[in-house]
């Protein structure tokens, strides 16, 4: 069994990697026959260690949560190195350190690519209790994220119910919808059409991943914010409108920034979320089974993971609280509404 060690020196703001030197089974009983963890931490321990918030992230972001949270985490935010110990690591099947498909078999000395096994929601958690006993990280006072992250934050309060303290929810929901199956399905089937997709590459699936990122463009965002930021008012026009260059744009930029191996394989994983498996089937069971203190922001206008979601998040759970933030940005705007939740978060951390 290997040993875990608090680290000497806990490092601020740059990446880190545990190694994970053992045979790592995944829930579908399948292997991988080692592991890496790409993190990053924030702060120091105090001597109680009772400081810790740990950030899960959503699908395509990463380990350095002060720069896609900015506003909510970093120096002069609610969520401050200057008080607490701040980690977010890098989830399994990613393609930004962590182990996925473009990371060498041992077996093979090739990249996994089509090869890399099916991973789930709790493979992830999994993964970063890990990465905690390594860290000697014994209670988590905060465990927050918001989409898929609050998937992951879920699944760790059931799994580890004496270590996590405290939950910060956002734009999240106990099960993965239907709603959102359909959608992932889509979006690979984008990725399946690109003709290059077979190709053991890591750029192959380029052009179908650019098709899914702008699928996925219209659940973050919705009608009435796309049109109010992307109309043309030139009536004259006959192409080259401004939401089709956005859409474009977004895709590009996604291209540069992550793999189409990984997108494909992470809205698989996405589709497997269900408190409620392995557990007797019933989700609302297992929530009300979650006794942490809980705070859960909804967004008015999120039509991926919609309030009610959220709101039956805080009915079954018992020690929950919801706020509903009227925002126009969907479901964006667990990122976009910075300020407003911070200041919801730091009230209910006061109170």
């Amino acid at each position: 069994m290997q040993a875990f060690t608090l680290h000497p020196e806990l490092s601020v703001g740059h990446m880190e990697y545990f190694n994970y030197n053992q045979p790592f089974t995944l829930e579908n009983g399948q292997q991988l026959p080692g592991l890496t963890v790409a993190y990053h931490t924030y702060g120091q321990l105090n001597a109680a260690k009772s400081n810790v918030v740990w950030v899960c992230h959503a699908l395509t972001a990463n380990a350095d949560v002060t720069d896609w949270w900015a506003g909510l985490v970093g120096k002069h935010d609610i969520i401050n190195p200057g008080e607490y110990f701040i980690v977010c690591a890098n989830i399994i099947g990613s393609c930004y350190g962590t182990t996925g498909p473009l990371s060498i078999n041992i077996d093979t000395q090739e990249p996994y690519y089509h090869s890399f096994p099916q991973i789930s929601i709790r493979d992830m958690v999994k993964a970063h209790i890990l990465l905690r006993q390594h860290l000697g990280i014994d209670s988590i006072y905060l465990l927050m994220g918001g989409s898929m992250g609050g998937y992951q934050a879920m699944e760790w309060s059931v799994m580890e119910k004496d270590v996590i303290q405290r939950l910060f929810l956002l734009a999240t929901s106990p099960t993965e919808s239907a709603w959102g199956i359909a959608i992932h399905a889509t979006q690979r089937l984008a990725i399946e059409a690109d003709s290059t997709w077979n190709e053991p590459s890591e750029n192959a699936g380029q052009k179908g991943l650019k098709a899914a990122r702008g699928i996925g463009i219209l659940t973050y965002r919705n009608y009435g914010i796309m049109v109010a930021k992307q109309t043309d008012h030139d009536a004259e026009k006959l192409d080259h409108y401004k939401a089709a260059s956005y859409i474009n744009y977004q895709g590009d930029k996604l291209v540069k920034r992550f793999n189409a191996y990984s997108y494909w394989l992470l809205t698989k994983a996405m589709d497997t979320h269900h408190l409620g498996r392995g557990r007797g089937g019933s989700a609302d069971t297992v929530l009300q089974s979650i006794h942490q203190k809980t705070l859960i922001i909804g967004i008015s206008s999120d039509i991926l993971c919609p309030v009610e979601e959220q709101r039956h998040l805080q009915q079954q759970m018992p020690n929950a609280t919801l706020v509903e933030i009227d925002s126009a940005y969907g479901h964006d705007g667990f990122l976009v509404e910075a300020k407003e939740i911070s200041e919801h978060l730091r009230k209910w951390l006061r109170d």
